[in-house]
């Protein structure tokens, strides 16, 4: 565990899972401090938004936060978590995105390193063609 995640506060609760790497995630997202967010991730390590190429490396992955999740409130609600093969870890975790303008449903899956780094963030708005459509107006 980094010194960044233990001096982190745990407002975020998600059921089934305490990794305090997945919960600093959050917790940086919601304070948006975005360079401590990405410094969570291995040099490697990819942010895979939706719509859009994934964002690799802490530079670009800050980068990008800090112009596409200003506003953002993550909400995870609750996840599972397996071990694979290369004793990476696997996170599915479930909850709600909210924005000034409207709130989503959505779903993050993350790996995590064996040394607890993470190497990957997929976002999926899990939203209807028509709830996604709304979002527009």
């Amino acid at each position: 565990m980094t010194e960044l995640t233990q001096a982190l506060p745990q407002t975020i609760s998600i059921e089934g899972i305490t990794n305090p790497v997945i919960l600093a995630y959050f917790e940086n997202l919601n304070r948006e401090d975005y360079q401590a967010a990405a410094s969570l991730f291995a040099p490697e390590g990819a942010l895979h938004p939706p719509f859009e190429e994934p964002i690799v490396g802490a530079e670009a992955i800050t980068a990008y936060l800090q112009a596409e999740a200003k506003g953002m409130k993550l909400a995870p609600r609750q996840g599972i978590m397996e071990t694979l093969e290369d004793d990476s870890q696997q996170y599915q975790i479930s909850g709600k995105v909210k924005t000034p303008l409207f709130s989503v449903n959505v779903g993050w899956k993350f790996i995590l390193t064996p040394l607890q780094e993470i190497i990957f963030v997929e976002v999926k708005l899990l939203a209807s063609p028509q709830e996604l459509l709304n979002l527009r107006r």
